[in-house]
């Protein structure tokens, strides 16, 4: 089958069959990044924009490394250093990108259905880098990926994600991808960071207690508080919540033997993870990492009508 949407905005909206897809391509386009020479031709000619209005060093740097190793040409532009400041709107920065006649617009806002908004307003093809609270697909596609590589498959894993669920766009990403490809979420946070009605997302079950979503899990997915879109602190004090819902060693191993703990980054140390868990052999952060470049040269591809690649 053919990946058939223009843009990749949400998980939610991709099928199963779409999400396997994705994967398996980017699967095969790994082992470039083991070559010596690390270029394809792929996509020359192709001209990809990142667009970001939040800051970011693991999604724009892995886009950008993407582009480049199929041969596109990337162009950075950050609201910081862009005529945003002068006042400039969504709607006129697009407009005026899109004279310019990229083929695709990479893009992470604050604001969540921002996406949606430009993919309605531009011919060429948009890739959501991350939109406000809402979701971060790369992301949970290349969580996806790492769990597969793991594990052989995604049906049948307990998954359990455990901190910041409410304001968290990878979670709800992951709970979108996971249970459309048959895994169990197991959610765990402060119920100040637990949004009501979460387990309607699929199949998902919400944990009162960290230590009943960690028993036995497959994957633990720590996720880090983010303060900047709480506008209050919603615990008592970090170290309080590292108390009730950080990973030590001692929790970790109740979940199972050759399970990994997997962080979207950036890691607070001490808070969410602690030092000796994040570096861990069980820790498969590095390889998500890894996984993102692959994952990303994967979206590049298929919005550019890119046929599965053997």
């Amino acid at each position: 089958m053919g990946f058939r949407h223009k843009d990749i905005i949400a998980l939610k909206d991709l099928t199963k069959e779409e999400i396997e897809l994705l994967l398996d391509t980017a699967d095969n386009l790994s082992e470039i990044n083991q070559r010596d020479i690390k270029k394809v031709p792929t996509l020359r000619g192709k001209t990809v924009i990142n667009l970001f209005y939040e800051a970011s060093t693991r999604t724009r740097t892995s886009f950008e490394i993407a582009a480049k190793r199929l041969s596109a040409d990337a162009v950075n532009i950050t609201a910081s250093t862009s005529s945003v400041v002068k006042g400039e709107t969504l709607s006129d920065t697009a407009a005026n990108i899109l004279a310019m006649k990229p083929d695709i617009i990479v893009m992470r806002h604050s604001v969540s259905g921002a996406h949606e908004y430009l993919a309605k307003r531009v011919s060429c093809s948009v890739i959501n880098a991350g939109d406000g609270a809402h979701e971060h697909p790369s992301q949970g596609l290349l969580d996806m990926l790492t769990m597969r590589q793991k594990f052989g498959k995604l049906a049948g894993l307990k998954v359990a994600i455990v901190g910041d669920i409410t304001h968290s766009r990878v979670a709800r990403s992951n709970i979108y991808g996971l249970t459309t490809m048959g895994a169990h979420v197991f959610l765990a946070g402060p119920p100040t960071m637990m949004p009501p009605g979460i387990e309607r997302l699929g199949n998902v079950t919400v944990c009162k207690d960290m230590r009943e979503a960690v028993d036995q899990a497959d994957v633990v997915m720590m996720l880090r508080i983010q303060l900047e879109r709480q506008g209050k602190t919603l615990v008592p004090s970090m170290r309080e919540y590292s108390r009730y819902f950080g990973l030590n060693p001692a929790v970790l191993a109740l979940a199972k033997k050759d399970a990994i703990v997997m962080h979207p980054g950036p890691i607070n140390r001490g808070v969410e993870l602690a030092s000796s868990v994040a570096d861990c052999d069980q820790s498969a952060v590095l390889k998500q990492v890894e996984n993102g470049v692959a994952v990303r040269m994967a979206m590049l591809y298929h919005v550019c009508g890119g046929e599965p690649v053997e």
